[in-house]
């Protein structure tokens, strides 16, 4: 399945590698959710008993576990057209009240709102880049004059901006034909992959503790934190700690060889490379181009040729093609396809 909203730096192109590396694990533990694209990738086969996920930003924690308990009324109120004012007074409201509406969803497992879920992931879905709803923006409400925005340096303010305008700003995504039946069908069936699907929100050790790791004869862990902030363009993210990734690796590390893990670890491999251990086997890939790389700026455009994967030595091996091996029937052209291809692969022991 496909999540119904883009999200940088998913991994949804190389989740098919993932699987290969995990199997079918007993439980299966994804620290830093953002669009669940290795999750929903999973294959059909697979039949682990536990399931837990778990994101710093409420937002999406909220829009996950709305879904899951009521995915109709999250339709209802994502079901609008892309409309530029709607988006600026949508966006201020999910910063200020929505904010406050999902306040305690860290501390009640239960709670949802599928109004704040509907509007956010409506909203993303017609945003360009990053800054949804991170509050970081200079426009805010201003309660005097009946909640008119005005621009201030104070209170949780969003940035004015067009949507997005190519083929990917018609709203929210959808696997099935564009309407609304099938916006309804599509959120009912994301709806039953999560029925069983633990989602938490906060801190991301809290789901590697030896306590949230004890079910299952096999565990696997997929680390995908916001990468090392030296190394990346800035404020991607909601939640965007930008040392993250260093504790997330030494966590990782530390647990590698712990016969009932496997461990997928993933990070620019400027940020990784000589920290990970020898018999963690590497395999480097391009991602796809985001806004800004799609018009030739911007530090991702160097970056996305940077993705790399670590897999622990418990993990599952399997045969992967080299950069620079020739597939038959095309000699000359290692270069070309490696750029084409879905993605591209280097064993370490390879090269």
């Amino acid at each position: 399945m496909k999540a119904p909203f883009p999200y940088f730096g998913g991994k949804r192109r190389v989740a098919e590698q993932v699987w290969a590396a995990l199997g079918d694990v007993d439980n299966y533990v994804e620290p830093f959710a953002g669009s669940l694209a290795v999750l929903l990738a999973r294959p059909l086969r697979h039949q682990g008993l536990t399931e837990t996920v778990n994101d710093a930003d409420c937002h999406l924690a909220n829009f996950w576990r709305a879904l899951a308990h009521d995915p109709e009324a999250v339709a209802a109120w994502a079901d609008w057209p892309v409309n530029e004012a709607d988006l600026f007074a949508r966006h201020l409201w999910l910063v200020n009240e929505g904010r406050d509406r999902i306040a305690g969803i860290e501390a009640d497992p239960d709670f949802y709102d599928a109004k704040v879920a509907g509007w956010w992931v409506w909203g993303i879905c017609a945003w360009i880049g990053s800054g949804w709803c991170s509050g970081t923006g200079p426009w805010v409400h201003d309660d005097e004059a009946g909640k008119r925005p005005h621009l201030g340096s104070a209170g949780q303010g969003v940035n004015r901006q067009r949507p997005h305008l190519g083929s990917a700003g018609q709203g929210v995504n959808r696997k099935l034909p564009a309407r609304q039946a099938g916006l309804y069908d599509y959120m009912n069936a994301l709806a039953d992959r999560l029925r069983r699907v633990r989602v938490c929100c906060g801190d991301w050790s809290r789901v590697v503790t030896d306590g949230a790791l004890v079910h299952g004869a096999t565990v696997g862990v997929f680390l995908d934190p916001p990468y090392l902030g030296d190394v990346r363009a800035a404020d991607l993210y909601t939640c965007d700690d930008h040392t993250i990734s260093i504790a997330v690796r030494d966590w990782a590390v530390a647990h590698g060889d712990d016969p009932r893990l496997r461990i997928v670890l993933c990070g620019y491999i400027d940020e990784h490379e000589g920290h990970v251990p020898d018999t963690w086997r590497l395999v480097r890939y391009s991602a796809s181009g985001s806004y800004g790389t799609a018009a030739g700026v911007g530090q991702n455009k160097v970056n996305r040729h940077k993705e790399a994967l670590w897999f622990s030595p418990r993990c599952l091996t399997t045969a992967q093609p080299s950069l620079f091996e020739t597939p038959r029937g095309t000699p000359g052209r290692n270069a070309d396809l490696a750029r084409e291809r879905a993605y591209v692969v280097t064993i370490k022991e390879e090269t």
